[in-house]
């Protein structure tokens, strides 16, 4: 029992402990338009989108709070102002990704919006989380909407019991294009997917998740880390010019297929060694 607790927090507080072995999770990255009014403002792997509206922007995720200035630098140099910042939303309560919304919400006055089942966590001032005021209890498929864009909150759990992926529709020039931001299908080390006593349904849960993920249309692939899509890389071939390299449904479904394989294969692997844990 206290191995598979310590597991768990393990799980949890796993992205903050290591914050500092990524140099990528804290160095700055160039903001940039990904296509229409949907934009780029993260760190050079914790992935910040912001969406440009005539009643104000909508921003997810907010990294840790160290990564803050960062993200309001970035969104100044795009033209727009930080100030504007109407909702906040998370892919999931880990705090690489939400660390820092408490100190967003309360700078701005922005409405924070979080999926049901990570709101306990969101609100939680354990382990460093963000201790975060939730105006806004989302379901999965609610609609948060502003100034003319609308996005659909899809309910991805397993890795975290609310973890979320939103997808919108961008207008970019002539073209309607699908974005999804996929909130994460990643099995952590330390994840116990046969046995868990504090998340029961987890493996259920990520086979849901994959479920769900392979019926999103999606042009735009994008994720709750840069390193889903390869988003270094693509914003090189952007800046060379030529076709819009975010635009890469035939790598969304590759990427989906490849996490589904993986969690497979550990739930497997677990299946056979039980009480083991995710390496």
């Amino acid at each position: 029992m206290k191995i598979a607790s310590s597991l768990f927090l393990f799980a949890i507080a796993g992205p903050a402990l290591f914050a500092q072995g990524n140099p990528d999770w804290h160095a700055a990255f160039p903001a940039f338009k990904i296509a229409g009014n949907l934009y780029y403002v993260g760190t050079a792997d914790l992935a910040v989108y912001l969406i440009n509206t005539p009643q104000g922007n909508i921003l997810i995720n907010t990294d840790f709070k160290q990564d803050v200035p960062t993200i309001k630098k970035s969104i100044e140099q795009l033209g727009f102002k930080y100030g504007d910042t109407k909702i906040v939303l998370i892919s999931h309560a880990h705090g690489d990704h939400d660390e820092g919304t408490e100190v967003v919400r309360k700078e701005t006055g922005a409405k924070l919006m979080v999926m049901d089942a990570d709101v306990p966590e969101e609100q939680s001032t354990a382990n460093g989380r963000p201790g975060a005021h939730v105006d806004r209890v989302l379901h999965d498929g609610d609609t948060v909407e502003l100034g003319g864009s609308k996005l659909v909150a899809h309910l991805t759990p397993g890795h975290t019991k609310g973890c979320t992926t939103w997808t919108m529709q961008v207008r970019d020039g002539g073209r309607l294009l699908n974005a999804v931001i996929v909130g994460s299908p990643n099995v952590n080390p330390g994840y116990i997917l046969v046995g868990n006593k504090n998340y029961p349904q987890i493996a259920d849960d990520y086979v849901k998740t994959f479920t769900v993920l392979k019926s999103l249309p999606c042009d735009l692939f994008l994720g709750a880390h840069g390193a889903y899509f390869g988003m270094k890389a693509k914003y090189e071939k952007m800046k060379a010019g030529g076709a819009n390299p975010f635009i890469d449904p035939d790598g969304y479904k590759a990427y989906v297929a490849e996490r589904e394989d993986t969690f497979r294969k550990e739930w497997a692997r677990q299946q056979q060694n039980p009480g083991s844990a995710a390496r």
